[in-house]
C-alpha cells in the first residue's frame, strides 16, 4: 500500500503562484510514475501532468504547459507541482495519484483544494 498527502492548497489572485506537495510513504518501489489531476465542480476529473520517478521525465496538459512544472524530491518521497500564473479556470480539488506505469494510476490521495480568484 502507498498512502499520498497532498498540501500547500489555498485561495490565490490570479496571476499568483502557489507549490502543491504530495508526500508519499509506504510500498513505493512499484510507484514508476507520479500524476497530478484536479477537479472542478462539475466537471470531470482532468489531467494536469505527471513525471516519471527513476528519469524525472515530465509530460504535461496543454491547458498547464508553461505554467505548471512538476518536480520530485526522491529523499523525501514528495513530488511538487509549481503552479504559475494562475487562472480562475484553474480552481478546482487537485489530487496526486501514483501507479506503475503512465496511465495506470492506483494509489489517489485525499485532494487539496486550490481557489484562484479574479
Amino acid at each position: 500500500q502507498v498512502q499520498l498527502v497532498e498540501s500547500g492548497g489555498g485561495l490565490v489572485q490570479a496571476g499568483g503562484s502557489l507549490r502543491l506537495s504530495c508526500a508519499a510513504s509506504g510500498r513505493t518501489f512499484n510507484s514508476n510514475v507520479w500524476g497530478w489531476f484536479r477537479q472542478a465542480p462539475g466537471k470531470e476529473r482532468e489531467f494536469v501532468g505527471h513525471i516519471t520517478w527513476s528519469g524525472g521525465i515530465t509530460y504535461y496538459a496543454d491547458s498547464v504547459k508553461g505554467r505548471f512544472t512538476i518536480s520530485r524530491d526522491n529523499a523525501k518521497n514528495t513530488v511538487y507541482l509549481q503552479m504559475n500564473s494562475l487562472k480562475p479556470e484553474d480552481t478546482a480539488v487537485y489530487y496526486c495519484a501514483t501507479g506503475k506505469t503512465v496511465g495506470a494510476y492506483i494509489y489517489w490521495g485525499q485532494g487539496t483544494q486550490v481557489t484562484v480568484s479574479s
